[in-house]
């Protein structure tokens, strides 16, 4: 099964933008989600992040044991996150084809060859609206 979805996911490298995030949607936000995720929020991501091998470099899951929390917008993440999780809900699951303009660019960081497309498995945890914090 993850071998055809890795061979469906692939399929979609080839046509990403090399400026643009590809957001596949694996399971949809619910239908009544009234907090979409925008710049200023407070976002707990649970993740899994793979190179365009289909290597798994990362995963929150299993690295970290609990989901990933930042704030959009600030440069806290690669842009290709603050973009392809632009409108997600609690949740939403997307897979998010970042290329390397969006992620670590020329140099690659750490296991990250430089000019990787990289590839996400998100699941959006919680939402905390800027709103929220600000008062």
């Amino acid at each position: 099964m993850f071998a055809l979805i890795w061979l469906v996911c692939l399929s979609c490298l080839a046509a990403a933008s090399p400026e643009k995030v590809v957001v596949d949607t694996i399971i949809a936000a619910p239908d009544d989600c009234t907090v979409h995720a925008k710049e200023g929020d407070q976002l707990a991501i649970h993740y899994r992040g793979f190179l365009s091998s289909g290597e798994e470099f990362d995963t929150s899951y299993k690295n970290r044991f609990r989901p990933y929390v930042f704030t959009m917008g600030l440069g806290l993440v690669i842009k290709g996150w603050d973009e392809g999780l632009e409108g997600a809900c609690v949740g939403e699951k997307r897979r998010l084809i970042i290329p390397p303009s969006l992620a670590y660019g020329d140099k690659g960081k750490g296991v990250i060859p430089p000019n990787e497309t990289l590839v996400f498995e998100t699941e959006v945890m919680n939402i905390v609206p800027k709103e929220a914090r600000d008062l």
